[in-house]
């Protein structure tokens, strides 16, 4: 049976492989953006501002939909202004949020289970540092799936909180990947923060669109919240290691701690994937109530890396740009275990 779906970020990065699976199975896709992109060929596409509840009401007022798979809010705001539109009804309702909403929490028992969302705050780090950008993310989403749940109880609605890690695919506009790829490239070694001994648990973007398929064919779930990911844990190294495999590359990695990252002038956008903004999630509810399956790093990685090596991004990751201070780290701390 084909259904009407408004997908809110439906040409960005995730919701841009969400609508192509939706399109594939036959359901009309209605892909609400800001218009810096463009959506999927075949799905309807629709230019409004979240914050602008005016440009909101011109394209959503009055129209229903079966499902609302919603990947473009990042606070409360953008909740309100959605289910504010008059005659807008959003049938079956996903909001994609994220595992910052636990990094900014004080349980730090990981891999995190769906309580550590609900933990009281860390204190706000100083404002203008990545800390504090992290942080602001990770209370706006917390903030959104408030708003969702008082929905959900005010409107009687059946919404899902789908909570995300890092989220690995092509097209991947953070270059985040590509800032690994580029380096291993280049033939230079790579820092790794404490050895890359930190453990990760991802999650490959077309999982997402595939569990979304399965809940549009089945019936309300048991809780309003879900946390989901692939379902090995790996030390970052090794996933790094094996990146470098399936690209056909050799590559020396050189541990460091992040005080010689600092001291040297380096932050860390050096090292992307590594410190303390990388949740671990627990997708074992999901698992239990749903029977929820991911494919392992092993099925998706090296079709992620074709990707990015047969497309390869226009720009480099802002932090490749202090490659040469990197390069002369490493080998200064090369020199101190010959």
């Amino acid at each position: 049976m084909s259904l009407r779906i408004l997908v809110p970020g439906g040409s960005g990065f995730i919701g841009s492989h969400v609508t192509r699976a939706l399109l594939a199975a036959g359901h009309h896709v209605v892909a609400l953006g800001r218009g810096e992109r463009r959506a999927p060929a075949g799905a309807e596409f629709r230019a409004a501002d979240r914050d602008d509840a005016t440009a909101m009401a011109r394209v959503l007022r009055g129209e229903r939909f079966d499902a609302t798979l919603d990947f473009s809010a990042y606070d409360r705001g953008a909740i309100e202004s959605l289910f504010g539109v008059d005659g807008y009804v959003p049938g079956r309702y996903v909001f994609a949020s994220t595992g910052q909403v636990c990094l900014v929490g004080t349980d730090r028992s990981m891999p995190f289970r769906e309580r550590a969302g609900d933990a009281p705050l860390i204190p706000e780090p100083p404002a203008g540092t990545r800390d504090h950008g992290q942080w602001s993310y990770g209370t706006g989403k917390r903030r959104a799936e408030a708003a969702v749940a008082e929905v959900r109880q005010r409107r009687g609605l059946e919404t899902l909180v789908l909570r995300l890690p890092v989220v690995w695919g092509a097209g991947d506009p953070s270059l985040r990947t590509w800032a690994h790829l580029e380096r291993m490239l280049d033939g230079g070694p790579i820092l790794l923060p404490e050895g890359g001994e930190q453990p990760v648990r991802f999650l490959w973007v077309e999982d997402i669109a595939r569990t979304l398929l399965g809940w549009l064919a089945r019936g309300p779930l048991p809780a309003p919240v879900y946390h989901i990911a692939q379902p090995d844990i790996v030390p970052l190294r090794e996933v790094l290691e094996r990146m470098a495999s399936a690209a056909g590359l050799r590559t020396e990695f050189v541990a460091v701690d992040w005080e010689a990252l600092a001291a040297a002038g380096l932050d860390r956008d050096c090292a992307t994937y590594s410190g303390h903004w990388v949740s671990v999630l627990d997708p074992g509810l999901a698992a239990r109530d749903w029977g929820f399956t991911a494919t392992p790093l092993d099925g998706y990685l090296g079709e992620v890396v074709r990707a990015h090596l047969d497309r390869r991004p226009a720009t480099s990751h802002p932090g490749y740009a202090r490659r040469a201070i990197e390069l002369e780290l490493a080998r200064t701390l090369k020199s101190r275990h010959c």
